[in-house]
């Protein structure tokens, strides 16, 4: 080989080996499918809900766009708590992410006095993308059509006693249980679930009259007649639900900021990974059969950056830390 073709091809190779590092920097943290790695999605509640349907959907698209096995790790318990705890345990070079709605990240520390984890050190949000209502719904053996009907029908039946179902303790439902009692006087207590699945298996088997979850949890069944939407939150009705009424048209003002649906990733984990991940949620969310499976669940989707998902976390813990100092509750 005479030195002109032998530096000709240390070139190639060095050329060659650049490729191949900005190509492996394509996805920094994230298990790269030559790694034979897996990124892990856990979920904070029970499969069969609607964080886990959710959760799976988008799982199955972003293992094509990110080019690696996604799959969804169900961590059920204490209102999503363990779920946490595992995302703050796990390594931050971003094949473990959470994926969750308001409760775990926002809620839970502001009830609980050591949840094991604290958002704000322990996570980074990744990015969000969608928001949603939370709704109250009858069991299909309840003979109440309304929120008015089962009101009567709790004074009737119940001499003014009830209980409906939360899917976690010191939740948002938990909180809109009190709120609807002190409304129309009378002396309902929260029935806290390991998730929204057990709840509505209660509901569709009337061992619980009724149940406050989020309209992912219940449109399925709603639709099929099994059980009844009667009130959501939120300051306008929801395109999914377009006749059911919100909780401010029937005289309960003060829940109109809604939750949200968000990734969220170890403290630590590199920038470049997070906007890796974020974009190839992008790119699912723009995807038009998802856009219409997850509007149908009764989602608004739309990406939030990082950024954003901050932004919107820190806003909405801010009105429920008033809320919840207002019900008198004592974090425990």
């Amino acid at each position: 080989m005479n030195t002109n073709n032998a530096s000709l091809y240390r070139r190639r190779d060095v050329l060659a080996l650049a490729g191949a590092t900005l190509a492996g920097a394509a996805l920094p943290g994230l298990a790269r499918a030559q790694d034979g790695k897996t990124v892990r999605l856990l979920v904070g509640f029970p499969a069969g809900g609607g964080t886990d349907a959710i959760a799976r959907l988008l799982a199955e698209r972003l293992k094509d766009q990110l080019g690696v096995t996604v799959i969804v790790e169900n961590k059920p318990g204490a209102g999503g708590q363990l779920a946490a705890q595992a995302l703050k345990a796990a390594p931050a070079d971003g094949t473990t992410l959470f994926l969750s709605h308001d409760h775990t990240i926002s809620i839970l520390p502001l009830v609980v006095r050591n949840p094991g984890y604290e958002p704000a050190r322990d996570f980074v949000p990744v990015a969000g993308f969608a928001t949603f209502v939370n709704a109250l719904a009858l069991s299909g053996g309840t003979p109440a059509r309304s929120l008015a009907e089962h009101v009567a029908w709790v004074r009737t039946q119940g001499k003014g006693k009830g209980a409906i179902g939360v899917p976690a303790p010191a939740s948002v439902p938990e909180f809109l249980v009190q709120v609807i009692g002190r409304k129309f006087d009378l002396d309902l207590v929260a029935a806290p679930y390991r998730g929204s699945a057990p709840m509505l298996t209660d509901m569709l088997g009337n061992q619980i009259a009724a149940g406050v979850g989020s309209i992912p949890d219940f449109i399925e069944n709603h639709k099929a007649g099994k059980i009844r939407v009667v009130a959501v939150l939120g300051n306008s009705r929801q395109a999914a639900l377009p006749d059911v009424p919100t909780f401010a048209e029937l005289g309960l003002a003060g829940f109109e900021d809604v939750p949200y649906y968000g990734v969220f990733a170890p403290a630590g984990t590199p920038r470049a990974a997070i906007d890796t991940f974020s974009a190839a949620l992008g790119k699912v969310l723009a995807q038009a059969d998802v856009h219409e499976r997850l509007s149908a669940m009764g989602l608004s989707v739309g990406l939030m950056s990082a950024a954003q998902l901050g932004e919107r976390e820190a806003a909405y813990a801010k009105v429920w830390r008033r809320i919840i100092a207002d019900s008198g509750f004592k974090p425990q």
